[in-house]
């Protein structure tokens, strides 16, 4: 009898441990992009604090910034990375939100690691910079992604459409090397950091090199919109490819939504930044991160109240 109670006394306490748990899903992209990377080292950090909260995190591979940011208006995500242009215009129901209109629950936790806009094509399509992506087949990637919209953004500039390429398909990160190294296509595009686990993919299978995204059209896009700056993939980074490169890019930024409880968010944040050093060597993007730097760049949405009591608590706010 008293073993059957005992077991019954476990099965009790066990029950009301999973009863108190708090699950958050954290919104990424492409498992072989950065986000997902960013997604699963804060889970990682976080599943493994003593906090008090007692939260289980999971980051599954999403279809990255516009999803992301669509998810957590909807309740259907905790916390997401997002580009910093999408996550300016989702707060403030601008360009491809304007129909669903300002997110006013949308609420900054950090940012991350810089993303330069990265245009990669084989070297026999004689692509050397973004205009001689004119009449050529690229993939601009999926619908959600922030990297596409990016691109679209710069279509408008330049004043093309679907119809200025030979092809554009629409692949998931995960597809575009193999698609790349196959001859399926000419270019690839990517908002991302570096070094990207899909470009060292490619590079290595075939010969590719990567393109400057230049011009006057570009330097109107930086002039008029405060989330946008010149930007540098440095060379030597990927096989073939040693001369830096002139692009532009924003930054990968972590989001929520003020829906989600501060205790949480706090947790959240207390696990990466009490964690700092290990969250920096889980990614070669991450190596040149400040925290300092992180609380105030590239946030168009207020912090959350979680993170400003964390920041507050450091003498950072």
């Amino acid at each position: 009898m008293n073993k059957i109670l005992t077991l019954f006394s476990c099965f009790i306490i066990s029950a009301l441990s999973l009863a108190e748990q708090k699950f958050v899903t954290i919104g990424t992209g492409g498992q072989t992009g950065v986000y997902y990377v960013v997604g699963q080292s804060i889970c990682r950090l976080v599943n493994r604090s003593k906090g008090t909260e007692n939260i289980k995190c999971t980051a599954p591979s999403t279809g990255g910034s516009i999803a992301n940011l669509n998810a957590i208006r909807n309740g259907e995500i905790s916390m997401g990375v997002a580009q910093s242009d999408w996550q300016f215009h989702s707060f403030k129901g601008t360009s491809k939100f304007k129909d669903q209109g300002p997110d006013k629950n949308l609420k900054a936790v950090f940012s991350v690691h810089s993303e330069p806009f990265t245009i990669l094509a084989r070297k026999k399509s004689g692509i050397k910079n973004i205009k001689d992506l004119v009449g050529k087949r690229i993939n601009i990637g999926n619908p959600g992604s922030g990297a596409r919209a990016t691109f679209e953004v710069l279509m408008k500039e330049f004043g093309w459409n679907k119809k200025t390429f030979k092809l554009v398909s629409e692949l998931k990160s995960s597809e575009q090397a193999k698609a790349l190294c196959d001859n399926n296509v000419d270019a690839i595009i990517f908002a991302v950091g570096h070094p990207s686990g899909t470009i060292q993919e490619a590079t290595s299978n075939c010969e590719s090199n990567l393109v400057s995204v230049t011009g006057p059209e570009v330097d109107n896009l930086i002039k008029k919109f405060p989330y946008y700056a010149s930007a540098t993939i440095p060379g030597k980074i990927y096989k073939g490819n040693d001369k830096d490169i002139s692009t532009f890019g924003v930054g990968a930024t972590f989001v929520s939504s003020a829906t989600i409880p501060e205790a949480t968010i706090y947790t959240v944040v207390k696990s990466v930044f009490d964690n700092f050093e290990r969250f920096k060597k889980l990614h070669p993007a991450f190596n040149n991160l400040s925290a300092k730097s992180m609380i105030k760049n590239n946030l168009s949405a207020p912090l959350h109240s979680g993170a400003t009591k964390y920041y507050q608590e450091k003498g950072w706010l």
